[in-house]
């Protein structure tokens, strides 16, 4: 599988899995957008060196890409993001939606400005970036120019199973999911695919932001597999932007310590009816006694960190 003659814009591509990104989609033959803001995990600041550092390390390889610094949440800079491929490549072919910051706290000690600035940078920067890419291939496939457009959003378990003290985050992702799903059902008919991809790794993200989960992770142990880290979740993002996988659409899936998950949420599990209107206490009764008897297990986070670091020992 190559991505010769793919060009691809990759947005937070300046440091962890999205340089991992970029340098693959890249060794594969792609020529690559490298946006990234170069700001703080929780977007404060800014800076040129992220981006560029990685397009050095393209080039450095035979590759071929550019630096954007562009802000996702901006609509005209996401607009600007997603020209800058076509003026400087000729096309787009794959939008990988990866930009992030994160700003937790417990839902009683969140600001707005923590709810704003991440809901901007993770739902907004995606929806803005696939819109101005959306109208990019709408407009080319009437035209006859049939490109098979890919785009790989990044969503988390912190939104698909929940996690505590990420609301803002959780509820992005969540959301994020949905629109994966509905962005593939719009631009089925224009030869465009949408899938998701929920990373399992260790990042500036998970490192910097969250100490605990960084004592959780550990560190890498030179010699062994990394199960943790970021460069496990790239092979998964690379093919869903092939020709190769023009039938996989509308699709979550979990990457991490060379496991692969493919998820489905919110599916009905089981069902309690009766042809007329339902008495609030019987009701109660059916619930607790029929209903919610012998469901699985909800699956939680934890647990799939547990299972992907059990594999670096």
């Amino acid at each position: 599988m190559d991505l010769k003659g793919r060009v691809a814009v990759i947005t937070g591509a300046g440091r962890g899995i999205g340089r991992e990104h970029a340098l693959l989609l890249a060794k594969k033959g792609a020529k690559v957008v490298v946006n990234d803001l170069g700001g703080g995990f929780d977007g404060t600041g800014e800076s040129k060196t992220p981006a560029q550092e990685v397009v050095d390390e393209i080039k450095a390889l035979g590759g071929e890409a550019v630096a954007n610094y562009d802000s996702v949440a901006d609509f005209q800079g996401a607009k600007r993001i997603i020209q800058c491929a076509v003026d400087t490549f000729g096309k787009l072919s794959i939008l990988v939606n990866n930009a992030g910051i994160l700003r937790d706290r417990m839902t009683f000690s969140m600001s707005e400005a923590d709810w704003d600035a991440v809901i901007a940078v993770h739902l907004k920067g995606t929806f803005n970036c696939a819109h101005h890419a959306c109208v990019y291939w709408r407009e080319q496939h009437k035209a006859g120019n049939i490109l098979n457009g890919r785009i790989i959003n990044t969503t988390s378990d912190a939104g698909l199973l929940g996690n505590a003290g990420q609301l803002n985050y959780g509820a992005a992702k969540a959301a994020i999911a949905a629109m994966t799903i509905i962005i593939d059902k719009e631009m089925s008919k224009y030869g465009v695919t949408c899938n998701a991809v929920a990373p399992m790794a260790r990042t500036r993200l998970t490192v910097e932001a969250t100490p605990a989960t960084a004592a959780f992770m550990g560190k890498p142990q030179e010699g062994k597999f990394d199960a943790l880290g970021p460069q496990n979740v790239s092979p998964v993002v690379a093919y869903l932007a092939s020709d190769e996988a023009g039938d996989i659409h509308g699709e979550v899936f979990r990457a991490g310590g060379g496991s692969v998950w493919v998820l489905r949420g919110w599916s009905s599990i089981k069902q309690i009816s009766k042809k007329a209107e339902w008495d609030i206490d019987e009701l109660g009764k059916k619930i607790r006694s029929e209903l919610m008897v012998g469901l699985p297990p909800k699956e939680e986070i934890g647990t799939v960190f547990t299972e992907i670091s059990a594999m670096a020992k």
